[in-house]
């Protein structure tokens, strides 16, 4: 595995763990047939924090591929 390829290999497990979590959790809501608010509420914003997990870590895949691994760095 290349300098690149180790440093990706956390962000990438957490992101699935998260992904897992949250459809999980959307899928045992919509299992238990809440009311019509209750499953937007709990099915919805996991999966749209599914969403913004997801884009996180492709832009830190991103900014690992391009040497900016430490980003407090320019502050």
């Amino acid at each position: 595995m290349n300098k690149h390829g180790k440093k990706m290999v956390a962000p990438v497990i957490i992101t699935v763990l998260l992904l897992l979590y949250f459809i999980g959790f959307a899928v045992v809501v919509f299992l238990l047939r809440p009311p019509l608010a209750a499953c937007i509420i709990g099915a919805v914003i996991p999966l749209a924090l599914a969403g913004v997990a997801l884009g996180v870590c492709i832009q830190r895949i991103r900014e690992i591929r391009s040497g900016e691994e430490d980003d407090l760095s320019k502050y």
